[in-house]
């Protein structure tokens, strides 16, 4: 069974957000750079990483609710590149400096509206080449968490989110994989025995 509810993005990029959200330029953040043993050896803005295939550091979030199901998002379509897809719980960038930790809890709240208790289990690599002659090349860091509620994502990261049954799931990255990020089937066979189960 699938939860799902569609968002509206605001028509005006410049507005004021009324839920205390800090609106910033997404492409001129700056990621991390790392060496393929995970240590920094730089900064670059975030754009050209992605334009270059340049090693960064990532982290990717999945949030369980208590019947087992896991909750996605769908990009919103004014992401620079893999708009409109599906994708894990959260997903983002650490600033320079900070703990993966905390920039997973930071950007849960940030993209979905609400924070919960999250464990660590590990790193992976990986390397998939996007539209708009964009690149990633991650190390993702992978983090697990369980939480029952309704999300208040902001809609100019988030389209759409649902909570989807593990075996529906499976079925669609089956039968659909184009709907997905190029990291989600990746990062899901890593933690997939690691989610909590009813």
């Amino acid at each position: 069974m699938t939860t799902r509810t569609r968002l509206v993005r605001s028509r005006d990029p410049t507005a004021t957000k009324t839920d205390g959200r800090v609106r910033v330029d997404a492409t001129a953040e700056l990621v991390t750079l790392v060496d393929a043993d995970d240590r920094p050896i730089g900064t670059a803005e975030k754009l050209a990483a992605h334009r270059e295939g340049l090693l960064h550091r990532a982290i990717s979030v999945f949030v369980v609710d208590g019947r087992g199901r896991l909750l996605l998002q769908r990009r919103a379509l004014g992401k620079y590149h893999s708009a409109g897809l599906w994708s894990n719980s959260c997903c983002s960038h650490p600033r320079p400096g900070e703990p993966v930790l905390d920039a997973a809890h930071r950007r849960l709240r940030e993209e979905m509206g609400f924070d919960c208790e999250l464990e660590a289990h590990g790193c992976f690599t990986y390397r998939a080449e996007l539209t708009r002659d964009l690149v990633e090349h991650e190390i993702d860091h992978l983090f697990v968490g369980q939480w029952n509620g309704t999300p208040m994502p902001d809609p100019e990261q988030v389209g759409e989110w649902r909570w989807l049954a593990p075996a529906s799931l499976a079925s669609e990255l089956r039968d659909r994989p184009e709907r997905f990020t190029a990291w989600f089937a990746l990062a899901l066979a890593h933690i997939a025995d690691k989610l909590p189960t009813p």
